[in-house]
């Protein structure tokens, strides 16, 4: 990478982003409607859920099944869910392609990188660090870290302040309309990925860039902050 990033840090969403967690998500959720005897729901009959958490999938898991619990059974389910997903949190997820050597690529640069994502802090560090990445972040920032979550822009704000960077020179990357709004909230540009799990496409929430791919990450981010420091980006 010819850019130099010192003082970049590049802060990524997890599920849906880095990871492709959809396959143990799933199982987690089709874990807890088993428990209830109702039969389990496509990996794709989830995906729009994915990024509402996982007590979202719970209930639209019970949703599509026409069936209603109460809020204490919710809160049980969900402990279920927690305590199965944990157990099983990297048995199908994978790093979606070109992620691990894009992050060495940017941290050769010299770039900070953390996470900041709505999946529970101990729960997006034990999945990192079992896919081998965790050590690559400076700030792993989950959903309980501060006393606020995406879309709030203390989320994102706090993560780079732990990255040991600052708001001016860093950069969102996410796929979703949460992390593209809480980017502009925090007045960080972002760059969408087209993969991921939202509903609609995402190019209709506003990213500063779009990429289809991993590879094309440091394309896009050279114009992300040429546009920012207000220079053409040469080729």
């Amino acid at each position: 990478m010819s850019l130099d990033l010192t003082d970049t840090t590049v802060v990524f969403d997890l599920d849906g982003t880095l990871v492709d967690t959809a396959p143990d998500l799933a199982a987690a959720t089709n874990h807890v409607l088993g428990l209830l005897g109702l039969s389990p729901i496509s990996v794709t009959g989830l995906h729009p859920y994915i990024g509402h958490g996982s007590k979202a999938m719970i209930d639209a898991g019970l949703r599509l099944h026409d069936v209603a619990v109460t809020p204490d059974e919710l809160t049980q389910l969900h402990d279920q869910f927690l305590a199965f997903y944990a157990a099983n949190v990297a048995v199908g997820s994978q790093p979606f392609e070109g992620v691990p050597a894009l992050l060495d690529e940017l941290l050769l640069a010299g770039a900070r990188l953390a996470v900041c994502t709505n999946k529970v802090e101990h729960l997006s560090k034990l999945l990192l660090a079992k896919l081998g990445l965790a050590a690559k972040f400076a700030a792993i920032a989950g959903r309980d870290t501060f006393s606020v979550f995406k879309p709030a822009p203390g989320h994102l704000i706090g993560a780079i302040a732990m990255a040991g960077g600052h708001v001016d020179g860093a950069v969102m990357v996410g796929d979703s309309e949460v992390d593209i709004a809480t980017a502009a909230a925090a007045k960080v540009p972002s760059i969408a990925v087209t993969f991921g799990y939202t509903p609609r496409p995402v190019a209709e929430f506003g990213p500063d860039a779009l990429i289809d791919h991993f590879r094309e990450f440091p394309a896009a981010l050279k114009c992300v902050l040429a546009r920012r420091r207000g220079k053409p980006a040469s080729g």
